[in-house]
C-alpha cells in the first residue's frame, strides 16, 4: 500500500471517542496485516505496557454509539457476535503497540500513525489559532463599530410622541 493510501486510511479509522483520538483494535490488526485476535493476545500478554490512557474497552454504549453515528460494527457484520467488546487504543497505545509487535509491516504502519497524528493535531491547533483570532477581531470590530450599532437602535426605536395639533372645526367655548 502506498504512502498516500496508507495515511488515508488511517484518518478514516481515527474516532473520537469519549474525548479521545482512537483507532478500533480491527482496524489497527488490518494495517499491521494480521488477525485481531493476535493483536489482542499480545496486548494482554503485555498488558502492563497499555494503561488505561493507553488502550481501553469499548462499553455496549459505545458499540451502539458507533453503529448509529458511524454504521461501524454493524449488525450482522463482523464485531455482533464477538466474544470480546472491540478495544482501543490513543496515540500512545499505538506508539506502544510497536514494542509488542515486531514485524516490519508494523513498524512502517506505527511510523505512519504517529504521523497522522501529529498532523491532526497541528490542523486542531492551527483550528484553534484561528478560533482565538476571530474572537478578538469580533471584540476588537465590536468596540470600533459600537457607534454604527448604537445609530441603528436608534433608527429602530419608534419616533417621540409628540403633542398633536388637533385638525379641523373645534367649537368655540361659547357656541
Amino acid at each position: 500500500m502506498t504512502a498516500p493510501m496508507l495515511t488515508t486510511r488511517i484518518e478514516q479509522a481515527i474516532l473520537l471517542i469519549r474525548g479521545h483520538k482512537v483507532l478500533l483494535d480491527r482496524d489497527l490488526a488490518a494495517l499491521y496485516g494480521v488477525p485481531t485476535k493476535r493483536l489482542n493476545e499480545q496486548v494482554r500478554r503485555n498488558s502492563s505496557r497499555f494503561p488505561p490512557d493507553f488502550m481501553f474497552q469499548l462499553t455496549d454504549q459505545d458499540v451502539a454509539s458507533l453503529r448509529s453515528q458511524f454504521a461501524t460494527l454493524e449488525p450482522g457484520g463482523r464485531g455482533q457476535h464477538a466474544k470480546y467488546l472491540p478495544m482501543v487504543f490513543t496515540e500512545h497505545g499505538v506508539a506502544m503497540l510497536s514494542s509488542v509487535l515486531h514485524s516490519d509491516q508494523a513498524i512502517a504502519v506505527n511510523i505512519a500513525i504517529m504521523r497522522t497524528f501529529g498532523r491532526l493535531r497541528a490542523l486542531l491547533a492551527g483550528h484553534r489559532e484561528l478560533a482565538r483570532k476571530l474572537d478578538e477581531l469580533e471584540q476588537r470590530y465590536d468596540s470600533q463599530f459600537n457607534v454604527v450599532f448604537e445609530a441603528i437602535r436608534k433608527l429602530m426605536e419608534p419616533p417621540p410622541r409628540l403633542s398633536r395639533r388637533r385638525i379641523g372645526f373645534l367649537p368655540s367655548a361659547g357656541d
